[in-house]
């Protein structure tokens, strides 16, 4: 485990996508990503979000030089997802190292994947959480906004979020539990109802807990991304939270803050609709 990497593709909604980019997009989801439904609903944006997300295997397979006939996509009881390449052409030591684990995540106009090779049973403990920073609903203050997610925080959470920091210390503190909490929720597979507040991020310490037991063996890697996005003629700028969560089964958990660009590198693809798009006709190849 401790020698398995970890990549995160992040593809940037940019811009207004076309009923023509949404039907070219839609029909490969369905073509080469069987086991997702995606209802057919052009001008949903939730539905071309979902969409682009569902794509993001594909790319990364095409980009691998993998054909689409030569892996299968593969999920366990609790949701979590695998891809197990064709054997041919590998000796059993080397397909059991080949498992691709990957979660996929997408809030508003950022959509992205985080993945993993190795063992099974070890790739497949990966969870991506990203979240806008922007409080919800527009123009609520942050201190009404964080009222609002307080039944998914704990107390010392939530005094973490004290107003005298400045509204923007506070949100993105905010945005940064939430972001944790949501890659670890999904890193170990459970379902939407589980309690947030189960678990407790201990920001300055860098320490976590889950039911106050301390939660060992973990890699949280902690990243922002920042997109401009045009909305009809205006373009926008916005900030997203980004975290990565991969058991490593260490005898501690780590947390590693990537504060630039350059940071991110070696392990952070970005690409936008344009890239997306222009692959599409050879993702089922």
């Amino acid at each position: 485990m401790a020698d398995c990497p970890l990549l995160v593709w992040m593809l940037s909604l940019n811009r207004e996508y076309s009923k023509e980019e949404y039907d070219a997009c839609h029909k490969i989801v369905d073509e080469c990503v069987p086991h997702i439904k995606i209802p057919y609903d052009p001008p949903n944006a939730e539905s071309f979000r979902q969409v682009m997300t569902h794509m993001l295997p594909l790319l990364m397979m095409r980009h691998r030089r993998i054909p689409r006939a030569k892996w299968r996509d593969c999920v366990t009881p609790n949701g979590k997802h695998w891809i197990e390449q064709s054997p041919d052409d590998m000796s059993p030591e080397k397909f059991l190292q080949s498992m691709i684990g990957y979660h996929l995540a997408y809030d508003e106009s950022l959509c992205g994947m985080a993945m993993t090779q190795g063992v099974q049973r070890h790739v497949i403990n990966i969870g991506l959480g990203i979240k806008l920073v922007a409080v919800e609903p527009r123009g609520v203050t942050v201190k009404a906004y964080a009222e609002s997610m307080a039944h998914k925080l704990t107390a010392k959470e939530l005094s973490l979020l004290s107003p005298e920091l400045g509204e923007e210390v506070a949100l993105r503190r905010l945005c940064i539990l939430l972001s944790l909490k949501a890659a670890y929720i999904k890193a170990i597979g459970q379902p939407p109802g589980f309690d947030w507040a189960r678990l407790e991020f201990d920001i300055p310490r860098n320490a976590a807990a889950g039911d106050g037991h301390p939660l060992l063996g973990w890699e949280f890697r902690i990243f922002r991304a920042s997109l401009g996005v045009a909305r009809t003629d205006v373009l926008v700028e916005e900030h997203y939270q980004c975290v990565c969560a991969f058991f490593r089964g260490t005898k501690e958990s780590t947390f590693v803050w990537h504060e630039s660009v350059r940071d991110l590198e070696n392990w952070v693809q970005f690409i936008n609709i344009d890239q997306m798009v222009r692959v599409v006709p050879k993702l089922n190849a």
